[in-house]
């Protein structure tokens, strides 16, 4: 695990642990071993606030850039459990602590956060979702971000504790995977070892809050990125790896294509993507879509599309 005592995310700085000096923005790292190409590695836990916050930067980043890159999400180990939990200095003690704590996350970046579940029925441990990704990623790979994604989509706007078994199979379900399965076997010894693996990974790359995205060259020097940073911080990450080349940004897929890949955006996520002001995004979206393929829906205050599928 990356640390024990990571639950307070700091609107200031855009990361969810503790702070230090190697929680800095941006910084240089030199580490070994070869590799191809650039490679990205994407530190994340399914609870962190400030994760979920980073979801309308980096989903435009990737699709702007990801050709320069190959893209690797590691589970960090936000929370392993509420017993011998203490965060004094950032008054965390207990799960109901963090309930304001990520409205105000949510408030601040509108990514919408309810967060009152921690009051009444509140996640146990990040490692019991973050299992449940490990068991997809080793049987179908290209669907444990699409799980991750709808994991965020039930903790943080509705409200759901995805420590829940129920959850969990629901979620893996809707994903066309067997949840009964699949969430049976991330109770077994296996899944936690393959979650070590990421807890060792991210250990090495000198990681300790979330979000954190390193980049590496065939050479293994890099730049660290730490924290939810604006957009510009990950394209000048990736320009000084890559020094010699002209970088180039593709063009953006239309909201039909994003849509088809994607059953909900937020209005937030819209506007980054598509360089919108707020107040356009439904006349923009009844532009681009067909009229009987999506609802508009709202959520604490902010809108967010639905796919009919």
């Amino acid at each position: 695990m990356t640390n024990k005592n990571a639950m307070m995310c700091d609107l200031e700085t855009g990361i969810c642990g503790p702070a230090g000096e190697e929680n800095t923005a941006m910084g240089f790292i030199d580490l070994s071993a070869p590799s191809k190409k650039i490679d990205l590695y994407y530190v994340t836990d399914p609870i962190c606030s400030h994760c979920w916050a980073l979801e309308p930067t980096l989903r435009k980043f990737v699709e702007e850039y990801g050709q320069y890159f190959n893209m690797h999400t590691l589970m960090g180990g936000l929370l392993e459990k509420w017993d011998g939990f203490a965060d004094v200095s950032n008054g965390i003690s207990g799960p109901e602590d963090v309930a304001g704590h990520w409205r105000e996350v949510g408030d601040h970046t509108r990514m919408p956060i309810d967060g009152s579940f921690w009051l009444e029925d509140p996640v146990t441990s990040s490692y019991i979702p973050s299992r449940v990704y490990k068991v997809i990623q080793q049987q179908k790979a290209e669907l444990a971000p699409v799980f991750l994604r709808k994991a965020r989509e039930a903790v943080f706007p509705f409200n759901k504790n995805i420590s829940s078994d129920q959850i969990l199979i629901d979620i893996v379900n809707s994903i066309g995977l067997n949840g009964e399965e699949i969430v049976k076997e991330s109770h077994l010894p296996a899944a936690q070892n393959s979650l070590e693996e990421d807890f060792m990974m991210a250990g090495r790359l000198g990681v300790r809050g979330f979000p954190t995205i390193i980049f590496l060259n065939e050479e293994q020097k890099g730049v660290k990125v730490v924290g939810s940073r604006p957009y510009d911080d990950y394209v000048q990450a990736l320009k000084q790896m890559l020094p010699e080349e002209i970088i180039q940004p593709k063009a953006i897929p239309t909201l039909q294509k994003v849509s088809q890949k994607e059953e909900l955006l937020f209005s937030r996520e819209i506007e980054d993507l598509y360089g919108l002001e707020q107040k356009d995004v439904v006349s923009f979206v009844e532009k681009e879509l067909a009229a009987d393929s999506y609802v508009v829906e709202e959520v604490l205050g902010e809108k967010y599309i639905k796919m009919n599928k």
